[in-house]
This record gives C-alpha cells, sequence and structure tokens, in this order.
C-alpha cells in the first residue's frame, strides 16, 4: 500500500489540473456593449476574422465583442453608442466611415460613423497596426447599413476651379 498523505495527494491533484489547464487560454475578459444584444451585432460577430495581421483570435467572454493576439492587443466592441458630429478624424476604410481616438497613443480607438449599432476597435499600435485591424473587419462590419457618412472638407468648403 502507497503511505501518500491527504495534503500530499492533494497538491499532485492540484498540479495536475494546472498542467492540464495550461495549454488552454482562457477567454480575454471583456464587458459588452449597451447594445450587443442587437440583431446586428450577431452579424458582425459571426463574420470576425480569425487572425488580424499574426494576431490569432481568441475567445472572450462577453456578447458581442472580438479580440485578437495572445496577450489581446486588438479588441472589438459591437453595440457603443453611436458617435454624433464629431471634431475627430473621420476617414473611410473599405466603404466604412471611423473616428480615429489617438488620445490613449500609441493605443487607438476607431469608432464607426453612421452606423448603428456602432462598432469599437481599439487597436495597441506597438502589436498591429489600425489599418490592418480596419482592413480586416471590413466584411463583418459592412454588414450594419450605413445611414451617414464624413464629410470631407471640399463638402464644407466647396472647391475653387
Amino acid at each position: 500500500m502507497g503511505t501518500t498523505t491527504r495534503p500530499a495527494r492533494a497538491a499532485i491533484a492540484a498540479t495536475a489540473a494546472l498542467l492540464a489547464l495550461t495549454g488552454c487560454s482562457a477567454a480575454v475578459p471583456m464587458t459588452a456593449a449597451p447594445d450587443a444584444a442587437a440583431v446586428e451585432c450577431a452579424d458582425v460577430t459571426v463574420r470576425l476574422p480569425a487572425a488580424i495581421d499574426d494576431l490569432e483570435r481568441r475567445d472572450t467572454d462577453a456578447q458581442a465583442t472580438g479580440a485578437w493576439g495572445s496577450p489581446a492587443s486588438v479588441f472589438l466592441h459591437c453595440g457603443v453608442e453611436a458617435p454624433g458630429p464629431s471634431t475627430l478624424p473621420c476617414f473611410t476604410v473599405r466603404g466604412i466611415d471611423w473616428l480615429r481616438d489617438d488620445a490613449d497613443a500609441p493605443t487607438f480607438v476607431f469608432t464607426t460613423y453612421g452606423r448603428e449599432p456602432a462598432v469599437r476597435v481599439t487597436v495597441d499600435s506597438t502589436a498591429s497596426s489600425g489599418t490592418a485591424a480596419l482592413v480586416a473587419v471590413a466584411n463583418a462590419v459592412g454588414t450594419i447599413p450605413a445611414e451617414r457618412f464624413c464629410t470631407a472638407a471640399e463638402d464644407v468648403l466647396g472647391t475653387e476651379e
């Protein structure tokens, strides 16, 4: 008969459990956006890409979210509040208008403009480029119809001829 004590057996069991979990990546903890339950967000979520640049998609623990990289460095939330007119730079990537907030650079926050519900993509630019992230999610985000568009300077000021 073995003489293994109860504490030793507990330690062995704990070590075995830890080793079993080591190969599994935990879900990225995220918080669902206020409108995450919108049908449009379900359409976006099922179309998210498996990778952005070399960053693999990770499981998340919140509805209508996406995360890429280990550690996660690109995050997507569908169902955020749609922004109104803004002084933030607005530009178009693959037919989708985005507002860019660089207040926390090198982390950039991109929010769709003119689509409801809105989508927010947060990118740590030390791990991936914002452009690569927006191009990668364009097909998914494009399922939400555009209702408004960015205004270009020539639309406001006119052009000189």
